[in-house]
């Protein structure tokens, strides 16, 4: 399933500058661009942008009238609007940023501004590294933190209280639970790999992203892989939980595991930047399957309803006798 997934997705379409009514804005190239622009900013001319603050300041004239303090007219977009590069000048004489780029919005709507300010404020027109930027977001991390800890919280109180199922503690008879917490982790430390040792590369896919493993460098493959994994490996989770678990048990049962695939993520992201999420991932993963392996795994099929039981006597799910 997962290589057909991979195959299936490899033909994503990077959508030309021209489509969805966006315009196609073709400059003669500068003179004082260097030739390897593209290769070390990650984006060139024609490249598309949406913007994601409230608002984004253009100057209209040319950058030298600025960097003289002559003076300027400001344009200002919008949040969602979409942009185009439609060009790029070095100015070494800039001592806020030697980089600027022109964008427009339209034929009569563009302007100049500093590439650190227009990159702050920007995101790529492409659902991926839109999701790769709203996922990366500071806020969106201090909301998982909050509702990692209320789910944490919510967990323990079940297990000592109600003795409800929870994965690592009261588990289920199912692997695919733990899995998808070692998938998560796993792949939360392969992430924050690649941000701390081949940063550049990260930067590369951010700019131009594919869902297709095979068409990409090795770290990142495996890394899109493992996407693909969680996925799959999400889809049987959910399917053996519905299947053992009436719906209110269900229901808590994957509330909890989210929470904990939640923590997974914050813990080992951040740990691995300190180079401590490698000893912490071999130690979560010997921890999760030995707790998995020791639990209660149905030894015993009911004679009437075919449901696993953990011994002989009652079926709690027909109620016939089994001897």
């Amino acid at each position: 399933m997962l290589i057909v997934a991979s195959v299936l997705h490899g033909c994503y379409h990077q959508r030309t500058p021209s489509q969805d009514g966006q315009p196609t804005v073709i400059s003669e190239a500068s003179d004082n661009v260097p030739l390897d622009f593209e290769s070390t900013h990650h984006y060139s001319r024609n490249y598309n942008f949406v913007v994601k603050t409230d608002s984004l300041p253009l100057i209209h004239q040319q950058p030298d009238e600025a960097i003289n303090n002559l003076p300027t007219d400001t344009l200002y977009i919008k949040r969602n609007d979409h942009i185009v590069v439609a060009d790029i000048r070095i100015l070494s004489n800039d001592r806020i940023d030697s980089v600027w780029v022109q964008v427009a919005r339209d034929q009569s709507t563009f302007g100049w501004i500093h590439e650190k300010q227009l990159l702050q404020n920007v995101v790529p027109d492409d659902p991926i590294s839109q999701f790769i930027s709203t996922f990366s977001d500071m806020h969106l991390l201090i909301f998982l933190i909050i509702i990692s800890v209320i789910a944490i919280s919510y967990i323990l109180h079940n297990i000592f209280k109600k003795n409800a199922y929870v994965v690592h503690f009261n588990d289920i008879d199912s692997i695919y639970p733990t899995l998808l917490a070692i998938c998560v982790a796993a792949a939360a430390t392969l992430y924050s790999s690649i941000q701390l040792f081949a940063p550049d590369t990260w930067r590369h896919f951010y700019y131009h992203p594919s869902l297709n493993p095979f068409s990409l460098p090795l770290i990142l493959g495996i890394f899109v892989s493992s996407v693909w994994a969680l996925l799959i490996v999400a889809l049987a989770a959910f399917d053996d939980v519905k299947n053992q678990l009436s719906i209110p048990e269900a229901t808590m049962y994957l509330c909890g595991l989210a929470g904990i695939c939640a923590a997974n993520y914050i813990i080992f992201s951040i740990a691995t930047l300190y180079y401590i999420g490698y000893v912490m991932l071999a130690a979560y993963v010997l921890f999760a399957i030995r707790t998995w392996v020791k639990g209660n795994h149905g030894k015993y099929v009911c004679g009437n309803c075919g449901h696993k039981l953990n011994g002989k006597g009652i079926c709690p799910y027909c109620g016939a006798m089994n001897d």
